[in-house]
């Protein structure tokens, strides 16, 4: 069997039909000539001369109710042109910075002469660095009982616990002086004879 076009084969010839007619056409004519002038499957036409419009090699507009297509010689050297323009202006702007990077680095040398202290220094600088990593990996892989996550939890406890006492405590208090009056009032018993008989030592307010 004959092998098909490629899509890349397929918008070569399909604008081919352009560029030697240069006239233009409806996507029902192109569906008819893609067949007959260049071996294009005509299923397959809507599809290429679409791809070519979104690449701007072809242009298409709306004419009261149809839709016309057409492309010229001279657009496809402009866009070419155009884009060859365009990577020169980037390439320019790439070479620029390239030359501000290298003046900083010189510069940057000037300023950090190397020496031997300097050298030793660096090379010190790196390996504590990979010691600083080593040392990362170890705490890390304790997890929950990192030291400084554990001292942090304890904190937090204890900074709850005195908050706590802290709302609760005048409360509390309060409110068992207040019983404890209304209980020796109603009863005529003495007060520290209560606080024997419930074993409640004389220094219960204290503890709050």
């Amino acid at each position: 069997a004959p092998r098909g076009l490629s899509l890349e084969e397929k918008r070569t010839k399909l604008l081919e039909i352009f560029h030697d007619s240069k006239d233009f056409y409806q996507l029902k004519e192109l569906e008819k000539l893609g067949p007959k002038l260049k071996g294009i499957v005509s299923q397959t036409v809507k599809e290429v001369l679409q791809s070519l419009v979104d690449d701007g090699l072809v242009q298409g507009d709306k004419i009261g109710a149809s839709n016309f297509f057409w492309s010229f010689p001279s657009q496809r050297g402009t866009i070419v042109q155009n884009r060859l323009d365009s990577v020169k202006e980037t390439r320019a702007s790439h070479e620029v910075q390239l030359a501000e990077l290298k003046t900083a680095i010189e510069h940057e040398r000037t300023l950090r002469p190397l020496s031997d202290s300097r050298a030793a220094a660096l090379e010190q600088l790196t390996s504590l660095k990979k010691q600083l990593a080593v040392l990362q990996e170890e705490i890390d892989a304790y997890g929950a009982c990192d030291p400084v996550k554990v001292e942090e939890k304890r904190r937090a406890v204890t900074l709850a616990h005195e908050a706590a006492v802290r709302w609760t405590a005048t409360t509390s208090s309060d409110n068992y002086s207040i019983l404890l009056s209304h209980f020796t009032r109603q009863t005529g018993m003495d007060a520290q004879d209560i606080r024997r008989y419930l074993e409640i030592g004389d220094d219960y307010e204290d503890i709050f």
